[in-house]
């Protein structure tokens, strides 16, 4: 935990995600989202070890920025694909957010693309100032494309430097809104956040719900201009299925700037590692993998 009051967890640094076919998600997220390749390789060894994934030692990735900067990352592993994966339907790393310039200009942009549209532009249902859609990418991988139309007061996020940019929102779900929250605040002084009533479609859809039932979630707020959007599931979610020595289908793991005497340290390279060659790999309270990485220079 930090000695200040400031949490010791953030920015996001990296959302990873495997996917059967690399070149299609590398043409896919350039022509669609201007994301640009910005490093490729094979994964440690020891890496996937940390992450309790052993199958994925050696396989290929790529490392993809938004157009603007290299300070957040999408890393995509090739991998098998999902199999009877639906976001929303079980816990863990269930969606990552985008600060995009224009939602509507992005719809318009996406449709027809390999991205499936699975939830069409609307206004949230606690803020008329956030307008959000959501797309399912080639991995199986959920992204919401967010717009904020005007500054929200108690949501401390970063104005968009190009139309599409970086994920500053990584959203968890999990059995119990209180074990979210005690787990981010105890491991890594993370506040807790008030709980709000909101529409999570997706999560509705995965549970056959009425579109406009009110989930319980809270954004807990994290150093950089980040968030996690914890979510509390409805009765009958469960583990996510994971084939042995794999990662986890959807997103499985998202790494962050922040340090832990807990978890598993690896060895690591790479651009998304920058000077400190290691990291730190933590399992979550809902299965999710917490990657956490040193701050210093990439």
């Amino acid at each position: 935990m930090p000695a200040s009051n400031q949490p010791g967890l953030g920015p996001i640094r990296c959302v990873t995600f495997t996917a059967s076919d690399l070149d299609a998600v590398r043409h896919c997220y350039a022509d669609f989202l201007d994301y640009r390749v910005v490093e490729t390789g094979q994964i440690e060894q020891g890496l996937a070890e940390a992450w309790q994934a052993p199958a994925v030692g050696g396989r290929d990735y790529l490392l993809m920025a938004p157009a603007a900067a290299s300070d957040c990352f999408f890393r995509v592993i090739d991998g098998p694909a999902p199999v009877d994966y639906v976001p929303f339907a079980s816990f863990g790393w269930n969606a990552a957010e985008i600060m995009v310039e224009d939602v509507d200009a992005m719809a318009d942009r996406v449709a027809g693309s390999p991205f499936k549209v699975v939830g069409a532009p609307q206004d949230l249902s606690f803020s008329p100032d956030i307008r959000a859609m959501q797309i399912l990418g080639p991995g199986g991988e959920l992204l919401y494309l967010t717009q904020f139309k005007r500054p929200v007061p108690g949501l401390d996020v970063p104005l968009p430097r190009c139309s599409v940019d970086k994920t500053f929102i990584v959203i968890l779900g999990g059995p119990s809104m209180d074990g979210l929250q005690t787990f981010y605040a105890d491991s890594f002084g993370v506040s807790k956040a008030a709980v709000v009533e909101s529409r999570v479609k997706g999560l509705s859809a995965a549970f056959n719900l009425p579109p406009d039932f009110l989930h319980p979630i809270a954004a807990l707020p994290l150093a950089g201009q980040c968030l996690i959007e914890a979510d509390e599931m409805p009765a009958g979610a469960s583990a996510r299925s994971t084939a042995r020595g794999e990662l986890a289908p959807g997103i499985s793991i998202v790494s962050f700037v922040g340090q832990s005497a807990s978890g598993k340290q690896a060895e690591a390279s790479g651009l998304l590692y920058g000077s400190s060659n290691q990291t730190r790999v933590v399992p979550g309270v809902a299965g999710e993998l917490v990657e956490l990485i040193n701050a210093g220079p990439a």
